[in-house]
């Protein structure tokens, strides 16, 4: 599907790094590997990584042929400004967060958004304010963030400065960005969107629009998520005037490397230029194999296809909830029995994550595993399915800032242990505990600990999820004597 030539109408970062290496020019400068190839025997691309030399520009004050990609991005994506992230969409939405707020400021956050969020507020000193999403209980997922919970926080808080929503979510659910947008402005208050994981929104009309055709002000998105480029490939994307994009390049230049890879540049580049000369014909491709593996999936019995109000197509979701199996189990047989590796496993279903890269052969070995899982199923049917548990996210009061703890935690005699899940109800917590994939925090520091928070865990423990971010294994540390 992928085979369409880049670089015909102009020369690309890409082309120029080839055209360099088969020159006669001699390196005296970094990467100490010299673009020898010979010195190590593998397949790295030894030979295209240079570093900032004469005629190749620089990420950090671009004039040249990397100013000309990101114009090309921009333009692409329809966006005012765009620049490119070499540490992925993490020093996106740290850069636009913190370009966005001066410390103790007070940001409004969809409460699943990405730990980076999280980082970028204990940072800057933010006091953060949390809009819950809604959870979908038959189909134990989080929904959108609607309209009404933002409107609603906003009111309580009309001091906030920035409002963070991830729209697509892990699973692809879309929240409603044009309105959210819209109501926002005229408040004077700029939306950044973590789209990580909708670069390939905008393509075709069987997804949904992108956040930049909708009002966003910030939007972050993982080229390498969902369209083909390397790993760490993103892009930040400028609009409107409630922002100074030159406050957000400041960010970029001290949070990124300062050594940013021309592999991963040239990377953008070849995507970009591809997406410019092959869009329509590969996202066609795409959705016919996409539209017809949906319907086929739609068949199963005992497995399900999940489908929500608002979504993108492109993530496979399966449910296993009206089944004996959990969605670590049904992962690990496709993974071991079919050698199908999915992108994420939760409580009640598996993810599988498409791209316009996949394949009409890899699309069948899915269908067909899932099929004879299902049917397998179907025959050993038990009386009841397994009980899973409740997976809803839980709804914390906030205590202290993450700031505020993080310098309680500094003074010498700080008074903190911790405690097994069960011990922890009524505490508050001083460290995050999430499970990752997706990275949304269960608990953030500075939380009194539900109930609902402690059993939370404790299922995700009895299911063997690893449980991140925390000191001690399957034990919170909290403040004693709080």
């Amino acid at each position: 599907m992928l085979s369409t030539k880049v670089g015909e109408n102009m020369e690309t970062l890409y082309q120029k790094l080839v055209e360099y290496s088969q020159a006669d020019y001699y390196a005296f400068h970094m990467p100490g590997h010299k673009r020898n190839k010979e010195i190590i025997n593998c397949r790295l691309p030894y030979e295209i990584d240079i570093t900032e030399i004469d005629g190749f520009d620089d990420l950090h004050h671009a004039k040249e042929i990397l100013k000309e990609a990101q114009e090309r991005a921009a333009k692409l994506y329809h966006a005012e400004r765009t620049f490119y992230l070499v540490n992925g969409s993490t020093v996106g939405l740290l850069s636009a967060i913190m370009g966005c707020t001066l410390k103790g400021d007070r940001i409004l956050i969809a409460r699943n958004c990405h730990k980076s969020v999280y980082h970028a507020i204990l940072m800057n000193g933010l006091n953060p304010v949390y809009a819950y999403p809604e959870f979908e209980e038959e189909k134990d997922i989080n929904g959108p963030v609607r309209f009404e919970e933002i409107q609603r926080k906003i009111e309580m808080y009309p001091d906030t400065k920035v409002v963070v929503i991830t729209s697509p979510t892990y699973d692809g659910v879309v929240s409603d960005v044009k309105k959210i947008a819209e109501y926002l402005h005229t408040k004077k208050i700029p939306l950044i969107v973590d789209e990580a994981h909708g670069a390939h929104l905008g393509f075709h009309p069987y997804f949904p629009k992108r956040a930049n055709d909708l009002g966003a002000d910030l939007v972050i998105q993982s080229l390498h998520k969902t369209l083909p480029a390397l790993t760490q490939c993103a892009l930040l994307h400028v609009n409107g005037t409630l922002i100074n994009p030159e406050k957000i390049q400041q960010y970029l230049r001290m949070l990124q490397t300062s050594s940013p890879s021309y592999v991963l540049m040239a990377s953008m580049s070849v995507c970009i230029d591809f997406l410019e000369q092959s869009k329509e014909s590969v996202f066609q491709q795409y959705v016919d194999l996409l539209q017809s593996t949906r319907n086929q999936l739609r068949n199963l019995k005992c497995l399900e296809l999940m489908e929500t109000e608002q979504f993108d197509p492109s993530k496979i979701l399966i449910s296993v909830k009206n089944t004996p199996l959990s969605g670590k189990e049904l992962s690990d047989i496709l993974l071991k029995k079919y050698h199908l590796q999915m992108e994420l496993s939760a409580g009640t279903y598996v993810l599988a994550m498409t791209t316009l890269a996949d394949t009409k052969e890899g699309m069948d070995r899915l269908v067909k595993a899932l099929f004879e899982i299902d049917e397998k199923l179907r025959l050993d049917r038990r009386e009841e399915s397994c009980k899973k548990g409740n997976f809803s996210m839980p709804r914390l009061s906030q205590v202290y800032a993450p700031a505020k703890i993080n310098a309680m935690l500094q003074e010498e005699n700080n008074n903190t242990n911790s405690f097994y899940f069960q011990d922890c109800v009524g505490k508050i917590s001083t460290e995050y505990a999430y499970v990752y994939p997706p990275g949304i925090p269960i608990l953030v520091p500075g939380e009194r600990i539900s109930k609902e928070a402690a059993e939370l865990l404790c299922l995700y423990e009895k299911l063997n999820f690893p449980i991140e971010g925390l000191h001690v294994e399957n034990k919170i540390e909290v403040l004693i004597n709080e």
